[in-house]
């Protein structure tokens, strides 16, 4: 278990550095290993505004504040999303069926009705969480684009190029787009601009139908992600045994690929079982199918009065 801290300093270290791919790359990377650049894109985000650091310290403490007191949501959280759809080829117009089909995989995930919520091993039983948040489809943006593909910069999200968000402070925007670099999404954590907050997913990982290498084909991409959306870091805490400043989860020694076989033995202090079948690891969509309790609190504490998405209802 892990002792909760953070500080501006703290988060600074938390992030590394990726180059990015111009949106008009041509090369469009095979997904292999499961590639998220949250954490990439929170840098460039902090490079670019110092006060963000002091923005996602004041919610940190906000939310250990809120746990601590139990000052969490008193009644459920329901979530409207806007999905916008950016396409070159007719393949990447994705259909209505495939993006409900992503909704409804988000209302499984984060009501704990997924069918294989109850592979949950026995040690984690007690942590596993049913988050209480559903989501509504409001409605779908089409735009047909001349850009190849995308990368992390956002441009996806600019009337110019892409489709600027909807009403961000009280809906969920998710973008549908052809990404770049082998990645299959990225969202913005709590306390970044409106005018770029939401997830973006990679056409081919969005919802049911997505196609990626077989093994994201399940919508998991976006559960992972707006998890991220939802201030939950990355399991392993972006480093080597490092903290996702969740108090239920087992301590990571870095992040699991494809669906490693039950129990899984981190080598940091104390040997526990990592948790691999975490929203927030890296596994296969086949492999992950939980948050856990103390995830649950976390994200209640962003919907509360004062929390940093509070405009959302409950």
């Amino acid at each position: 278990m892990k002792k909760i801290l953070l500080s501006a300093t703290a988060l600074l270290m938390l992030i590394s550095c990726q180059n990015e791919v111009t949106e008009t790359a041509p090369e469009t990377s095979a997904v292999s290993l499961r590639g998220c650049a949250s954490q990439e894109v929170l840098a460039a985000q902090m490079k670019a505004d110092p006060t963000l650091a002091l923005r996602m310290s004041k919610i940190e403490a906000f939310t250990e504040k809120a746990m601590l007191t139990g000052r969490l949501v008193n009644g459920k959280v329901e979530i409207p999303v806007v999905v916008n759809v950016l396409y070159k080829t007719a393949a990447e117009n994705i259909s209505l069926a495939q993006i409900q089909s992503q909704i409804d995989v988000l209302n499984e995930d984060f009501n704990a009705t997924n069918a294989d919520f109850s592979s949950t091993p026995a040690l984690f039983s007690g942590v596993a969480a049913n988050v209480g948040i559903t989501f509504v489809l409001q409605n779908v943006v089409r735009k047909s684009t001349k850009t190849i593909s995308w990368s992390t910069n956002d441009a996806m999200k600019s009337g110019t190029k892409g489709i600027a968000p909807t009403t961000p402070t009280t809906v969920l925007n998710m973008w549908s787009c052809n990404m770049g670099g082998g990645i299959l999404g990225y969202a913005q954590f709590p306390g970044g601009s409106s005018a770029t907050d939401g997830v973006v997913i990679d056409n081919n990982a969005f919802g049911r139908t997505g196609t990626v290498s077989g093994v994201y084909n399940l919508g998991r991409t976006a559960t992972h992600e707006v998890g991220h959306w939802m201030n939950l870091r990355h399991i392993w805490g972006d480093a080597s045994c490092g903290s996702d400043m969740v108090s239920d989860t087992p301590t990571h020694d870095t992040a699991n690929y494809g669906v490693p076989a039950y129990p899984h033995y981190s080598t940091c202090t104390g040997t526990p079982v990592e948790m691999t079948m975490n929203y927030m690891d890296y596994t296969d969509d086949r492999g992950m199918y939980m948050f856990s309790n103390g995830q649950k609190s976390r994200m209640d504490a962003l919907f509360v009065t004062g929390g940093a998405r509070s405009g959302f209802g409950i």
